[in-house]
């Protein structure tokens, strides 16, 4: 993946995590302390945060953060304000991820979770994010139907034509990439099919898949 890539070749990087409700910044780290897969250290004496967990270090749950650049509210919008806050005035981020020390490291979006069929919680971005990175797979999306995992993928057609293949060969070149994906995920995250669609995938303005379209 990118941040592998940049290892590699020694160039220096880092990863923050914020919202536009925390002003918008809440963790990040210098890149000569950056730990990989993370979004940074929650930011000292600012910021507080904590992991709706009993296992905040290892088991997921919702990142949960409070301090003097957190949001009062939004304007005269008193249901949607109380919503976003616990009883105990911590600001739901709606992600999901672990706390290490004060470093977080995010593993999804809570809405777009997945229960397995053991109670396992799987997180939709982290597949789809090893899947993006295969041979020609321009944007994916993991969803379940009929509980079992399926991903849909748009092929980047620019790159199978600049390599002189046709649209004739991306049914066998996904059946690789699939068998690719699965040795690299656990075993509840393994997709049963993966099917391919003509068009991108519709979204928002800030250029999020809009996933409830295909569920």
């Amino acid at each position: 993946d990118i941040e592998a890539f940049f290892y590699k070749i020694k160039f220096p990087f880092t990863v923050g995590y914020g919202m536009t409700e925390c002003a918008p910044l809440i963790s990040y780290d210098h890149h000569y302390e950056f730990v990989p897969t993370s979004c940074g250290s929650v930011l000292a004496g600012i910021m507080e945060a904590r992991i709706d967990s009993p296992d905040p270090e290892n088991v997921p749950g919702e990142i949960q953060v409070r301090g003097e650049n957190v949001m009062k509210g939004y304007y005269k919008n008193p249901e949607a304000t109380k919503a976003a806050f616990t009883k105990d005035g911590w600001l739901k981020t709606g992600d999901s991820g672990i706390m290490r020390g004060r470093r977080l490291f995010i593993k999804g979006r809570i809405k777009t979770m997945i229960l397995g069929p053991s109670g396992q919680n799987i997180y939709p971005e982290e597949i789809e994010a090893k899947l993006n990175n295969l041979p020609y797979v321009a944007e994916s999306l993991v969803v379940e139907r009929e509980n079992k995992l399926v991903a849909l993928v748009y092929p980047d057609f620019a790159a199978l034509e600049a390599s002189g293949l046709t649209a004739g060969q991306l049914p066998q070149i996904m059946d690789d990439n699939k068998g690719v994906l699965n040795k690299q995920v656990a075993n509840y995250e393994r997709i049963s099919s993966l099917i391919i669609v003509e068009k991108e995938f519709e979204k928002t303005p800030k250029k999020s898949i809009k996933r409830f379209l295909y569920n």
